[in-house]
C-alpha cells in the first residue's frame, strides 16, 4: 500500500491518477516460498478457505472516497 501514499503528492502537484491495479488478490506461491505475504486476501492452505485482510477493506475505503488517510507508520 506503500504506493498509494506516494499518489497523495502527485495529486497535490496536479497529475492526473485516473487508476490504480494491486498487484495481487490473493496470497501467492512465489519464487519458491509463501512469504511474504502480500495479497488482499488470505487463504489457508490445507482448506483452501480465504479470509479477507484489513488491507482489503482499506484499499476498498479508498476507491469508494477517493481520500488516502494519513499514514500511520
Amino acid at each position: 500500500m506503500v504506493a498509494i501514499f506516494s499518489f497523495t503528492g502527485t495529486w497535490d502537484d496536479g497529475v492526473d491518477v485516473r487508476g490504480y491495479l494491486y498487484w495481487s488478490l490473493l496470497d501467492n506461491y512465489e519464487w519458491g516460498s509463501y512469504e511474504p505475504t502480500f495479497g488482499l486476501v488470505a487463504w489457508d492452505r490445507e482448506t483452501f478457505a480465504r479470509r479477507p485482510k484489513p488491507s482489503l477493506a482499506w484499499l476498498g475505503e479508498v476507491a469508494r472516497t477517493g481520500v488516502v488517510p494519513a499514514r500511520t507508520n
